[in-house]
């Protein structure tokens, strides 16, 4: 069963029903997914949850979905408790949150999953979506899992492996001659003209709450508890307030205290709607063209821009953007201690996190999470030319022993 009970506008309350509605008819806010809290308290306990599957699933009393469930083997990703990353950076208590080792290698699929789900309760025989790559992935594989029809609509300019990642399943791939705000503008209008499940369209109210898993999984991970501070990247923004709102609901359902976690944007500076908007203290976002290679957060117009000021608001947080040579940085940085490959969107995580420490906006003083997104073998392009060439040598020792010296004296 579902505790989901009806939609509701985020800007006037009015009230629909569970359909493929994302706007409301009456001042065209966003619409978002309303629960039976009180039956979910008395249904969900600690121990349940505990003896469920190890994967997003666990949470289902809380998500958006019925009997329909289309799974292609998400599981609960680490939190990894990242001690050389932490000594570098004066944090003790410093954690990454992998969802780089989602099957799709991104989080994308704890949304794309969701939505697909809702696909099939409302018949749809055709899946599509506009997206910067890692939704588009995600969609092709949950569409060819559920045997449904997909089209996906990508920027031209997109990163080969992220082509190559979502052909594979294949959908029909669209490539689009503009940027991701283009995109989507384009598939409004066909979501208008085709009788299509567009997940992050028509079916954004239930593709949304998928990402409030991960503010489930890092608050279990931790030992019920919220952390102090989460660094998340923005894109729509839809990801910043859902984590937000999943820490919110398990302290409401009784499984966690209070939520005292200081919430903090991060950004690339080609592309900082949210950032900018925060830092004129004006809650005003104004559009922006991309220039960044965090093609994978480059959307000039955020649809949930404005909530993710709202949440920076409500949780006492804040916003950092980064240049993208400090984005490449970032990737070796963390790759560097702690073993993680992630993509753009990762490596503006872990600059903007360096940024807050040495500005004093996150202490030493709780757990931060930092939450990595995508797996950066989907933008090695972005790192290419900051890495050291290998070294060649002969089958031989002494050819060698001749580049080690060398390697030795540069060094």
């Amino acid at each position: 069963m579902s505790y989901a009970k009806t939609l509701r506008c985020r800007r006037c309350e009015r009230e629909y029903p569970l359909k493929a509605l994302s706007i409301c008819e009456f001042c065209f806010g966003p619409l978002e997914v309303v629960y039976d809290y009180e039956a979910i308290r008395k249904n969900m306990t600690m121990r349940a949850i505990q003896s469920s599957s190890w994967n997003m699933w666990r949470y289902k009393a809380l998500l958006p979905v019925g009997d329909n469930i289309v799974d292609i083997g998400s599981s609960v990703t680490p939190l990894v408790k990242a001690a050389n990353l932490g000594k570098r950076l004066g944090l003790d208590e410093l954690y990454i949150k992998n969802d780089c080792l989602n099957p799709t290698n991104s989080f994308k699929d704890r949304v794309v999953a969701v939505a697909i789900s809702r696909a099939l309760d409302f018949g749809f025989e055709v899946v599509a979506c506009a997206s910067t790559g890692n939704l588009a992935n995600s969609v092709g594989a949950h569409a060819a899992k559920a045997g449904l029809k997909s089209y996906v609509f990508i920027p031209a300019d997109l990163e080969q492996g992220k082509i190559i990642g979502t052909a594979i399943y294949g959908p029909t791939v669209v490539t689009v001659k503009g940027n991701y705000d283009e995109v989507n503008r384009l598939c409004s209008e066909i979501a208008e003209n085709h009788s299509w499940g567009f997940v992050n369209i028509n079916l954004r109210p239930y593709y949304s709450e998928g990402s409030k898993t991960l503010g489930y999984e890092v608050a279990e991970q931790l030992g019920w508890k919220a952390p102090a501070y989460a660094v998340v990247p923005v894109a729509s923004g839809s990801m910043f307030t859902k984590i937000y709102k999943g820490l919110g609901e398990l302290h409401r359902v009784g499984l966690i205290g209070p939520v005292r976690t200081r919430m903090f944007v991060a950004q690339a500076a080609g592309c900082s709607p949210v950032v900018q908007a925060y830092a004129s203290g004006n809650g005003q976002i104004q559009p922006v063209k991309p220039n960044t290679i965090a093609k994978s957060i480059a959307i000039g117009n955020p649809a949930d821009g404005l909530y993710a000021l709202k949440t920076i608001k409500d949780s006492g947080g804040g916003a950092s953007a980064v240049s993208d040579e400090e984005i490449v940085d970032g990737m070796k940085l963390l790759a560097e201690t702690e073993g993680v490959f992630a993509e753009t969107a990762g490596g503006t995580v872990i600059a903007s996190l360096k940024r807050l420490v040495e500005a004093g906006e996150i202490k030493n003083d709780g757990p931060t999470v930092a939450y990595i997104t995508g797996s950066g073998l989907k933008t090695q392009e972005a790192v290419l030319n900051a890495l050291r060439t290998p070294t060649l040598v002969e089958p031989t020792f002494s050819s060698f022993e001749k580049a080690l010296k060398t390697l030795q004296e540069v060094a």
